[in-house]
């Protein structure tokens, strides 16, 4: 009998169950946090995402940049969910970027064209958002922005847009992309990865998105030891924060400055 290997079979099945357990608390643990039925949290205390577990020095290592948090629901949009809100809620009171922002949405259309896209796919999602920054425009108001991110017909169009986007912008620049993902080709990965709602998007989703709106963010990964910190693209002011913890984002708000 091979009691060796079958003891390493054991303790790796133990160990698959055991991090599968620990992600499903962390969710349960998320989700049960958030307003009964909502997407989109009102802003919490940032203590509000920590698990009792969590280390002494990284709790406090993030307290200290950032005050608050805005919680999204963990259904696997919410990388999407959190970053057009949080970008939203970012301009609300700026006129010039709210119409920047608007006229960029117009304009993608000709990115969704030249990747082959037909018109009924995107056209709707499109006109969803312009019609959710126009709302913005005529009433500069969070609870406005917050109701809208939170009916869900409204918020998942927002999302279904944003994942279109971000699968045109891999496909128009393929050269750039095809080397890092995992799928027979770029096609087949926008196909099954990106577009698909409730996939939850990898980095190279992000760098995509980000590219083809011309938005930097900054990402704090809980993951590890120590917080890591990722602007991207880099070298540019992030006009969002998102926190990245046990596969799911959250929307960071920091400390105002002294």
């Amino acid at each position: 009998m091979h009691l060796g290997r079958t003891n390493d079979t054991f303790i790796e099945c133990f160990l698959i169950n055991y991090l599968f357990l620990c992600s499903y608390l962390w969710f349960l643990f998320v989700s049960g946090h958030m307003e009964a039925g909502s997407l989109v949290s009102h802003q919490e205390d940032i203590s509000c995402v920590f698990p009792e577990l969590t280390p002494a020095a990284k709790y406090k290592d993030l307290t200290s940049q950032f005050c608050s948090v805005r919680k999204v629901r963990g259904d696997g949009n919410c990388f999407y969910r959190a970053f057009c809100f949080a970008h939203l809620e970012s301009i609300l009171h700026n006129t010039r970027a709210l119409q920047r922002f608007k006229d960029k949405i117009i304009q993608s259309s000709r990115d969704f064209t030249s990747a082959g896209f037909d018109e009924s796919s995107f056209k709707h999602h499109l006109n969803t958002v312009v019609g959710v920054i126009e709302r913005c425009q005529a009433d500069e108001q969070e609870e406005m922005l917050l109701r809208l991110f939170n009916e869900q017909v409204t918020s998942d169009s927002v999302v279904q847009y944003l994942r279109l986007l971000t699968s045109a912008h891999l496909q128009n620049h393929t050269d750039d992309f095809c080397n890092f993902v995992e799928a027979p080709n770029l096609q087949v990965y926008c196909h099954q990865e990106v577009e698909a709602m409730a996939m939850e998007c990898d980095h190279v989703d992000i760098l995509a998105l980000t590219q083809a709106l011309d938005i930097c963010i900054h990402i704090v990964s809980m993951e590890g030891q120590e917080l890591v910190h990722h602007i991207i693209p880099g070298g540019a002011d992030p006009s969002l924060h998102l926190l990245y913890q046990t596969s799911h984002y959250n929307i960071l708000y920091p400390r105002p400055p002294p």
